[in-house]
């Protein structure tokens, strides 16, 4: 298998009109569905709406056009927003922007070296962990708008406890309406996928249309994104590299990269199983550098391979880099025509679909299975894991895993041969 071999360089191959249309079809659908989520994950990340938007269209389509998956659709994830929230907070997005540069950069080496395969070799035990801390963080970070809570001047929680020390301080601001309004929002995401004949239509997007309409139609005073959101197309712009900056940087770049391989190529299996293809695993990581220092260049945040996307592409048809490239290209024109609208979406709907992204990557059964079935070992990584990301961050958590599962695997080793 070559190090580098775009799939779109396959696609001419049998391509046919047919499956040309069908592909459109599925990469507007993955847009329509796309749309809500990248606004969503670019605020829970501390960046603005439109930075998702950004992400999903540039990383998207030199993802898609470059790529080693035929399906893989990429853009913004929940399992980024802890530590992009971190690093905006510590070095302004300037410093994620170079950040998210250095990961693309290690990506591209990881594949020339061909390092793909290695990626599964991470325990288990870690993504558990790690992933289900994420997705408590997230909770946690979304309660403030879901209850419509206020901060004073000045109050920028980052990390969880700090989040839940200003909530138990600030309760007293509790808003009914926005808790309404964020209950409507939920109730939608759970109830609509059940609705036979219209459930193919995102939830999500409903949830938007749905609450937006209920607070301006009904004159509700309820938080909404308002101004924070600018329409047009975005000009690519390279921050100063500092050296102080670089290598303050560096922990957090390589948390990225590790974090964008994982993720990217866990789609990439679970799409290979749903079209019975084979992903290149060292091209797709090439592609991931190359789409993360596009996202950087025009303004967006680190991007990944997303499963939900990508399976949602599969089930309406997508099996080409099209789809993908098609996804991107009609979120470009909703950034350009239609963006001013986005202002009227209410924080509580945005905080409702964080809070089923959270629930759906939770990971809870997967980990009760490994607290019931695994051995002590895999359950201390498992929840040491998790812990530390949820009290410190990703960083901490990925490097503490790896230590101690290494530590846990080598004094195995050496106990059997003492036996």
């Amino acid at each position: 298998m070559k190090v580098f071999q775009p799939k779109i360089l396959t696609l001419f191959k049998n391509y046919s009109g047919r499956q040309f249309v069908t592909d459109v079809v599925a990469g507007i659908i993955v847009a329509i569905i796309a749309l809500p989520l990248s606004i969503a994950l670019a605020i829970a990340s501390g960046a603005s709406p439109e930075q998702g938007l950004y992400t999903a269209i540039f990383a998207g389509f030199v993802i898609a056009l470059l790529g080693g998956s035929n399906v893989n659709i990429s853009g913004p994830t929940a399992a980024f927003a802890t530590i992009v929230a971190g690093i905006i907070a510590d070095f302004e997005f300037s410093g994620l922007v170079i950040a998210t540069i250095m990961a693309g950069i290690i990506l591209i080496l990881m594949g020339i070296c061909r390092l793909g395969a290695l990626i599964k070799y991470v325990p288990h035990t870690i993504t558990v962990g790690f992933t289900s801390g994420i997705a408590v963080t997230i909770v946690i970070g979304q309660l403030k708008d879901f209850f419509g809570l206020v901060y004073p001047e000045g109050t920028s929680p980052i990390e969880a406890p700090e989040k839940i020390e200003a909530m138990i301080h600030n309760i007293s601001t509790f808003d009914i309406l926005s808790l309404l309004v964020g209950l409507l929002g939920l109730a939608i995401l759970i109830l609509w996928p059940k609705i036979k004949y219209v459930n193919k239509v995102p939830a999500s997007l409903i949830a938007v249309i749905a609450g937006t309409l209920a607070v301006v139609v009904l004159g509700l005073e309820v938080p909404t994104i308002g101004n924070k959101i600018t329409a047009g197309f975005p000009t690519p712009s390279i921050p100063q590299f500092e050296l102080s900056k670089v290598l303050e940087l560096i922990p957090s770049a390589f948390t990225i990269a590790i974090l964008a391989a994982i993720e990217s190529l866990l789609s990439c299996v679970v799409s290979d199983g749903m079209i019975n293809d084979k992903h290149n695993p060292n091209t797709e990581l090439i592609a991931q550098g190359a789409g993360n220092i596009c996202s950087a260049v025009f303004g967006g945040i680190p991007a990944t391979g997303a499963i939900a996307r990508t399976a949602a592409n599969v089930k309406n048809g997508g099996r080409t880099p099209v789809a993908g490239m098609v996804h991107a290209l009609v979120l470009l024109i909703v950034l350009v025509v239609l963006m001013p609208l986005a202002s009227f979406i209410p924080m509580p709907i945005i905080a409702a679909i964080l809070l089923m992204v959270a629930y759906n990557m939770c990971e809870w059964r997967s980990f009760v299975k490994i607290c019931k079935t695994k051995n002590v070992c895999d359950i201390i990584v498992l929840v040491l894991t998790f812990v530390l990301t949820v009290v410190f961050d990703l960083v901490v958590a990925i490097v503490a895993g790896i230590i101690l599962s290494l530590v846990f695997y080598f004094a195995k080793k050496i106990f059997k041969k003492n036996k």
